[in-house]
């Protein structure tokens, strides 16, 4: 399955839930509420396998990775030590396109993203422009000298509204850290891993 590169405004509705984080989706005035459709799709009672594909879409859908990478990542968490799904949801979020996101160098993971893909990112000094790149804990993420003035990464920067523990953000630098690996009750609690898991221990072995 491909990357979604749809309306996430949809998607949200879809699920009501914030792909973005920040409920930004379901502002007043600016976008509905109700599920996409003429009047709304009606709600309707998910069965088990309904709810934890739902759960898994959702989570895929706001890391913003096609399915092969979802999985991958999955059987990965499935093999360390401790909760797979904990596991799974860090491994997700020390990505390098998420982190570039959580210090607020793009709006969006979208954004950030596409400043990983044009090589506009230094981990350690060292151009990384693999989005799924994994950090490690104190790895130092910089916005490369030539875009250090640019408008876009000035109000991304401006409008961060993230206040998560575990990077760091020198605005004045424009360097941040990979402080330490998350925990659980910092991340969405929104998000139903068990769930996930259950949907993907019917797949992996």
């Amino acid at each position: 399955m491909s990357r979604y590169t749809e309306s996430i405004f949809k998607k949200s509705r879809r699920y009501g839930f914030s792909i973005l984080e920040n409920g930004k989706e379901f502002s007043k005035g600016k976008k509905r509420t109700t599920a996409p459709g003429q009047h709304g799709a009606k709600k309707t009672k998910l069965s088990g396998y309904g709810s934890q594909l739902q759960e898994k879409q959702k989570v895929r859908f706001m890391y913003g990775i096609n399915e092969r990478q979802f999985r991958n990542t999955f059987a990965k968490a499935k093999k360390m030590h401790g909760v797979t799904g904990t596991n799974f949801l860090i491994l997700l979020e020390s990505r390098l396109d998420n982190i570039v996101y959580r210090l607020g160098f793009a709006m969006t993971r979208q954004g950030a993203r596409q400043l990983v893909n044009h090589g506009h990112i230094l981990v350690n000094g060292k151009k990384i422009d693999i989005p799924s790149y994994q950090l490690q804990p104190n790895d130092v993420l910089e916005i490369k000298e030539s875009m250090k003035k640019n408008d876009k990464i000035a109000e991304a920067l401006q409008n961060n509204e993230s206040t998560v523990e575990f990077v760091k953000i020198d605005k004045k630098s424009l360097k941040g850290t990979f402080v330490r690996l998350p925990e659980r009750q910092e991340l969405n609690q929104e998000i139903n891993d068990a769930l996930i898991v259950e949907w993907y221990n019917r797949l992996i072995k």
